[in-house]
């Protein structure tokens, strides 16, 4: 991380930026993601990994149209989307050092898009040196969003753009927490020890949809979110925005969450003593929980 970055690090947009971000967000929703939707054909889906990890041509056109409008708008940022990265990979190391760095994520639950479900989102965020300044989680099919930044709490905005603000659960003990699990991307090797650990608490759920997991715990309807993979586009909006609703995040390491991060797990919670109980569950994940101490709160 380059010496210069600034402390404290604010986001660096006005009310008015922040409005063309969603306006070009909603565009591009309209535009490529919601007439695709349930019109798919089979040659208009591929495979990335495997037959549980889809792209589809809406995640390609809603990427490229929203890349080109950031570009437009802010002619020197660093651009990193999810299906330019997977192509150039090389893009993530220029994360660390980018002053202004956009991730967009153009159809975050892709699986849920390509089955016909509606449960999918839009999620952009700014970076400065790898750190998440502002954050956007976008649902096409209500055309709402919550959006925050470091120097604003989290707000849902209505189709009328009529903001209210948002916060996190009062957490609690264990046996009384709802949370995301998504189990299916932890390693197989550890994904039975996890599933073990589900019944502890009240509920748990898995969505195939980080922005929605994301946008239930920062309003409250989530107490927890536990993610076993870390991409760049993935978590940067969810982290800011469960941040700015009062949330605590952190990998279970005790690490501080940065986009340029690659291995670990992340989770987030309604507040620091809700985060340390659930990270005592999942104390088996790391790889020397002893070395770790339980935040106070």
């Amino acid at each position: 991380m380059t010496d210069s970055l600034p402390i404290p690090v604010t986001a660096p947009l006005s009310r008015a930026q922040r409005t063309q971000i969603l306006s070009l967000v909603r565009r591009a929703a309209r535009a490529e993601i919601l007439p695709r939707f349930r019109q798919l054909d089979s040659h208009q889906i591929d495979e990335k990994t495997g037959p549980q990890d889809l792209v589809t041509e809406a995640d390609h056109a809603a990427e490229a149209m929203i890349a080109r409008g950031l570009q437009a708008m802010f002619p020197h940022a660093l651009i990193v989307g999810e299906e330019n990265a997977t192509a150039r990979p090389d893009i993530l190391n220029k994360i660390a050092e980018a002053e202004l760095c956009f991730t967009v994520d153009p159809v975050d639950g892709t699986w849920n898009y390509a089955k016909g479900l509606t449960l999918f989102g839009v999620m952009v965020s700014i970076l400065r040196f790898g750190v998440p300044v502002y954050g956007l989680l976008y649902d096409p099919v209500m055309d709402d969003a919550i959006w925050a930044d470091t120097e604003n709490p989290a707000q849902m905005l209505n189709k009328r753009r009529i903001a209210r603000p948002v916060r996190v659960s009062g957490g609690g003990p264990v046996e009384d927490l709802v949370g995301s699990v998504p189990l299916y991307l932890a390693p197989r090797d550890k994904q039975a020890r996890i599933a073990a650990q589900m019944p502890r608490f009240q509920r748990t759920v898995m969505m195939r949809c980080a922005c929605h997991e994301y946008r239930m715990l920062a309003q409250g309807q989530l107490d927890f979110v536990l993610f076993a993979k870390l991409t760049a586009w993935d978590h940067p909006a969810g982290v800011l925005i469960s941040r700015q609703a009062g949330g605590h995040v952190a990998l279970l390491d005790g690490t501080e969450y940065r986009a340029d991060l690659t291995e670990g797990y992340l989770l987030a919670a309604s507040d620091a003593a809700t985060w340390g109980r659930v990270r005592d569950v999942f104390d088996f994940l790391v790889e020397s929980p002893e070395q770790v101490e339980t935040p106070a709160g």
